[in-house]
């Protein structure tokens, strides 16, 4: 690993194979207020050891990896760091086979690795290609190098090809150079779509950890415990800004940003009431300082909490309420947060039950994701993004800006919302004079959730 260049801003983590460096510094050269930090391997086995060394620095922002190091390595990166994973694409893969073309080699047979066959499918169709000549081994997290070499000398022995078409770095040097091997490795300008792309969530995540959230605190007991959790929550150094007042007749209400919250429930996940060890160690002390009896101190340090982030301190407020009465409707010290978007996570604490998160106000959500083909947290933001846009049509870039994916990326979410009636076609757009009109739709979710419906028109589902 080689540490990072000295430059202001984030820092991006690239893990990359030896050969691949050059390629993915040419992507990066047009990247401004960013440094990036190198995990160069030159074996497979040797991905681990070179993450873990980057990512035990903890100053990396963001990360970028091929799809061989995301299968190899995800477990050890943290939950909530922006990644992203760059992979040949359709583009990369037809210039393999003009670069064959121009050796004077057939197109096909041959054989393909890594690839997904509706890519080849889609390339092979453009270029006017026998398919049933074309072998192809999509990726599998699980697949080893040497099945994939299995893989084409299984193909050459059969069918005699001059060359095959690999993304493994591997490949070649496992063929002893007896076949010629082409790289349909990702293009710079591939790599540099990726690399924008992490940088914008990676600005997005920052601008979202500035947020002003809040907190809620209710003691079970009233009058002197109020006074004591008070003075427990200034005492905490992550609150050491925020503010903190009176909230009604039975609580109290701290404002900070959103990632302060972030290491709060972190520590209250870690241990029920966290500082519920100081109460009770230090009662002597307390009691001297305040004036209150132990017992104070116990009640305040077994607070039920709810935390709130929202688009505004309103409504973050309101969250918070709304989580700190889920807490106290468990009836031990507990704690919830939910966000804007309609995720509600707990209960917190280490003495309770596992940490679970649902949707709350969607009963069919989940079900009615996985038959659309989307993960819960997507449908979910496309619901919280629904209601704000109150019945408002929306275009596929207009989309795609709202959740901080591409503009393809929201091309794509857009048909499969509409493909599972989730989303119908509302007229179109031409915000530019020049240019083809835009398609809008208007998202149907709610609609479809308050029906009961949760399934695609077809009866089927498709993959996200």
């Amino acid at each position: 690993m080689q540490s990072a260049d000295e430059e202001d801003g984030m820092v991006v983590g690239l893990v990359v194979h030896s050969g691949h460096r050059e390629r993915f510094a040419e992507a990066a050269r047009t990247l401004t207020g960013a440094s990036f930090a190198w995990a160069i391997y030159d074996r497979e086995d040797q991905i681990r050891d070179r993450v873990g060394e980057l990512l035990s620095t903890g100053d990396v922002d963001g990360l970028l990896l091929g799809l061989v190091p995301w299968s190899r390595a995800r477990d050890l990166i943290p939950a909530g760091l922006p990644v992203s994973v760059t992979r040949s694409a359709a583009l990369d893969l037809a210039l393999a086979w003009a670069r064959a073309r121009g050796n004077g080699w057939p197109a096909a047979p041959v054989s393909i690795d890594t690839f997904a066959a509706e890519t080849v499918d889609e390339v092979a169709a453009a270029l006017d290609l026998d398919r049933g000549a074309i072998a192809t081994m999509p990726f599998d997290p699980e697949q080893s190098l040497d099945e994939v070499v299995a893989f084409h000398r299984d193909r050459l022995a059969r069918t005699s090809a001059p060359y095959v078409i690999t993304v493994r770095t591997g490949v070649a040097a496992a063929l002893d150079g007896r076949t010629a091997v082409l790289h349909a490795l990702a293009t710079p300008g591939t790599i540099r779509a990726d690399l924008h792309e992490l940088v914008l969530r990676i600005r997005r995540q920052r601008a979202d950890e500035q947020r002003f959230a809040a907190a809620v605190f209710r003691p079970p007991g009233t009058g002197t415990t109020r006074a004591v959790l008070r003075g427990m929550l200034q005492e905490i150094p992550e609150l050491a800004d925020a503010w903190v007042e009176e909230h009604g007749s039975r609580g109290l209400v701290a404002f900070a940003p959103a990632a302060v919250f972030e290491k709060i429930t972190h520590h209250w996940v870690r241990a029920p009431g966290p500082w519920h060890s100081r109460a009770t160690d230090d009662r002597a002390e307390e009691t001297e300082r305040t004036g209150l009896v132990p017992a104070d101190a116990d009640r305040a340090a077994g607070a039920f909490a709810g935390f709130g982030i929202g688009p505004s301190a309103r409504r973050s407020v309101a969250l918070a309420e709304q989580a700190a009465d889920r807490a106290e409707q468990d009836g031990s010290a507990t704690a919830y947060l939910i966000t804007d978007d309609g995720v509600m996570i707990g209960p917190m604490g280490a003495g309770g039950p596992p940490l679970t998160y649902t949707y709350r106000q969607h009963g069919g959500l989940e079900q009615l994701a996985g038959r659309a083909g989307l993960s819960p947290a997507t449908l979910s933001r496309l619901a919280a993004l629904e209601r704000s846009l109150g019945g408002r049509p929306v275009s596929p870039g207009e989309l795609a800006d709202a959740l901080g994916i591409t503009d393809p990326s929201g091309r794509r979410l857009i048909r499969k919302l509409a493909e599972a009636g989730l989303a119908v076609a509302d007229g179109s757009t031409q915000p530019h004079q020049k240019g083809r009109p835009a398609r809008l739709y208007r998202l149907a979710i709610t609609a479809t959730l308050a029906t009961g419906r949760s399934s695609a028109p077809n009866g089927g589902a498709t993959d996200e």
